[in-house]
């Protein structure tokens, strides 16, 4: 029998190379490795400021993402986090059992409020959960980046306090560390590729051939002749390793080292690679648009499915607290 996998993106727009390299390129192979429960986390996209009217679209947008860059429902099971309501309500019982001070001191928490942001409750409690949604199906395995650490231990804290005051219940889990490129902004390269900074920081999925051409010829590169490279021209360089063929790669790096590169040139070419990389999942996506109800009916299936575990691991859970 296969370990259980759970992971899981937020639905709050576009798609881009960063959450592609990040996340869901991983997600392919692992459907093939690991019984792989894959969420579109809508609650947890709340903490952020959204527009109701396209919560619902950019939910259905990334099912149809994920279906077009290859995860089969016949291989792991696609759902949406609110659907399945056991996840809410284990998180609050896990609330119960966290102590105040184990979210403050939590890195990402303390970063956004370290940076003068005000914080909503829903930031402070995320990690619980996040641990109510990887525990409620008994997962072994969470793909996370090495960010994401500190979260998992206080998930496999969290179930040590559960399973010390109500018996044994859940094993601990595993991160299952992915190795990932650290994109970064094609304008400002000194930050992360983000959805935050603006569309012409980042090259989305389904950007068409003439806009990633558009979008890559402003991009951030060195000036003059110098052999040193600038973050910006790392970045590039980067992905033309992971999209383009070992050639070119070695091409533009000798012409670099050599100081005769034309930037123009290299943005020209990673470009085409990127949009050909690409080409198959924008088909996809556009035959899956036209099918709205084939996307609902995929939901509603992973939601009966993941429901079908929630379910037990959570009467199982209240059992164990005398809750009726």
């Amino acid at each position: 029998m296969r370990e259980r996998l759970l992971s899981g993106i937020k639905p709050s727009g576009k798609l881009h190379l960063g959450n592609y390299l990040g996340a869901i390129q991983n997600f392919i192979d692992l459907q093939n490795k690991y019984e792989s429960y894959f969420a579109i986390v809508d609650l947890h996209s709340l903490t952020e400021k959204f527009d109701p009217k396209q919560k619902t679209e950019e939910t259905l947008d990334l099912a149809i993402d994920f279906l077009a860059l290859g995860l089969d429902p016949a291989k792991c099971t696609i759902f949406v986090q609110s659907q399945v309501l056991e996840h809410a309500e284990l998180s609050w019982i896990f609330s119960c059992l966290t102590p105040v001070g184990e979210l403050e001191r939590m890195t990402q928490y303390k970063d956004f409020v370290g940076r003068g942001h005000s914080a909503n409750a829903g930031l402070l409690t995320y990690p619980i959960l996040q641990a109510a949604d990887i525990l409620i199906y008994h997962a072994a395995v969470v793909p996370i980046g090495e960010d994401q650490l500190q979260h998992l231990e206080l998930t496999n804290d969290i179930a040590k306090k559960f399973n010390s005051r109500f018996g044994e219940t859940f094993t601990p889990v595993k991160p299952l560390l992915t190795k990932t490129p650290r994109v970064m902004s094609i304008l400002e390269p000194s930050k992360k590729m983000s959805k935050s900074l603006g569309d012409r920081h980042v090259i989305n999925l389904n950007d068409e051939p003439e806009v990633i051409e558009k979008k890559l010829a402003r991009a951030v590169t060195d000036t003059g002749k110098t052999k040193t490279m600038s973050a910006g021209t790392k970045n590039l360089f980067a992905l033309l390793e992971i999209f383009g063929e070992p050639e070119q790669y070695k091409f533009y790096l000798e012409q670099h080292k050599a100081g005769s590169i034309r930037y123009s040139d290299l943005k020209a070419n990673l470009a085409k690679v990127i949009a050909h990389h690409f080409a198959d999942y924008r088909r996809k996506r556009k035959e899956l648009e036209k099918q709205p109800e084939r996307i609902m009916e995929i939901l509603a299936s992973g939601k009966e499915k993941a429901r079908a575990v929630a379910s037990l691991t959570l009467a199982e859970v209240k059992q164990k607290m005398g809750l009726m």
